[in-house]
């Protein structure tokens, strides 16, 4: 009997219902705010929910109640669409005054297609005799699940694949270039988009060995389909959560007070490009590190330090690159470590906690201290103190 509330069921069914509750919540803040990546995100876990609530239905006795339900012709190939959907979502969080262009429809081409075939097959079905008797009609059956549905298992592994790869490559490269902008990066590297997409990565990976499994080695239950479909809804759920208390807009004020573009980046970094480095360019960068010590301000970014030395963003990054062999963001962190283990040999440490040296020295947190003391000492705060005191 429908509805059947079970063991498998009723998990499935209350994660997707909040995971509902978040996209409706995240559409609302679209809406309220004008912020586009939420509603990317709310679209994503609209589409997400859809599909496990299909899913979740069939557990609680919907296609045994009701066998001649139509719901086939509406199950779509949702990876189609949740491609570009996460591409574009990534996209307008990196992307300084990111607006969506027409061109972007393109990549939504191939799921309005096959969500126009679907309509059309439905009709013409419709129109059959017999149609309200039975599940499938005539073109469900001899073309979309004898042909189509075939071609797009072949179809959806490489799309969501490259989509992926694409979106990765998207953050990486956005990860590398706030090193060129800014000193302290923990705020802007938005750690949970890259738990969003490694989790994304590895449902796509699990569903394509099921699949393969499925098809190839021996065909799995309903049931046995069950482990994705709960993994599926509580990532959903997750994203939901960190994506309506993350707060975008205000991220991208504070990551993009100039825009982040690659025209500040040197493109050349051979012989020729060092040669045009002067000797007081490089002393007058030198002097506002040892003299005027602007690298105790946590907030210092590449176009700040530009404006202190009188010259263009691109030519002060093409200086600390070339001529200091250094990113902006190592560069400038060399300093506060060096700042940090000056304080420590002066004994700072018996007045001051390590953070509060720390933070004397420029540093605004203590996850970023650590790790930048890690990477450019090789030991951690912790030892190195112990090293120099003992």
């Amino acid at each position: 009997m429908f509805p059947d509330f079970n063991i498998r069921s009723t998990p499935l069914l209350i994660l997707a219902l909040q995971g509902l509750i978040f996209a409706i919540l995240l559409l609302t803040k679209y809406k309220r705010k004008g912020n586009i990546s939420d509603l990317f995100l709310g679209l994503i876990l609209l589409l997400t929910c859809y599909s496990q609530t299909c899913y979740t239905v069939g557990f609680m006795g919907w296609y045994d109640e009701y066998r001649t339900t139509k719901i086939n012709y509406f199950l779509y190939n949702i990876a189609i669409a949740l491609g570009p959907l996460i591409y574009l979502y990534v996209k307008s969080v990196t992307t300084s005054n990111f607006s969506f262009k027409k061109q972007y429809w393109w990549h939504f081409a191939l799921a309005f297609t096959f969500i126009g075939y679907r309509i059309f097959i439905f009709v013409y079905d419709a129109s059959q005799p017999g149609f309200n008797a039975t599940q499938n009609g005539i073109l469900k059956i001899k073309v979309d699940e004898a042909i189509v549905q075939p071609a797009m298992g072949f179809i959806e592994f490489p799309f969501m694949l490259l989509y992926l790869a694409f979106t990765l490559q998207l953050f990486y490269n956005y990860r590398k270039r706030i090193k060129q902008y800014f000193s302290n990066t923990y705020k802007l590297e938005l750690n949970w988009i890259l738990s969003f997409l490694l989790l994304f990565t590895v449902m796509f990976f699990y569903d394509t060995i099921q699949t393969i499994v499925g098809s190839f080695v021996t065909d799995l239950s309903y049931a046995q389909r069950w482990w994705l479909n709960l993994l599926s809804a509580l990532v959903t759920l997750y994203i939901g959560i960190k994506g309506y208390f993350t707060d975008t807009t205000k991220l991208n004020k504070l990551n993009f007070r100039f825009s982040p573009s690659l025209e500040a980046i040197p493109q050349n970094t051979d012989q020729e490009s060092s040669k045009s480095i002067s000797k007081k360019d490089i002393a007058t960068v030198k002097a506002l590190m040892e003299d005027d010590k602007v690298y105790l301000n946590p907030e210092l970014n590449l176009a700040d330090m530009a404006q202190q030395a009188n010259m263009s963003r691109g030519q002060l990054s093409e200086i600390i690159n070339s001529g200091f062999n250094q990113n902006f963001n190592d560069f400038v962190n060399g300093y506060r470590v060096n700042a940090f283990k000056k304080m420590i040999q002066n004994d700072k440490h018996r007045q001051l906690s390590l953070l509060g040296i720390a933070q004397d020295c420029g540093f605004n947190s203590k996850a970023t201290f650590n790790r930048v003391f890690k990477k450019l000492t090789n030991t951690s705060p912790t030892e190195y103190v112990k090293s120099v005191t003992t």
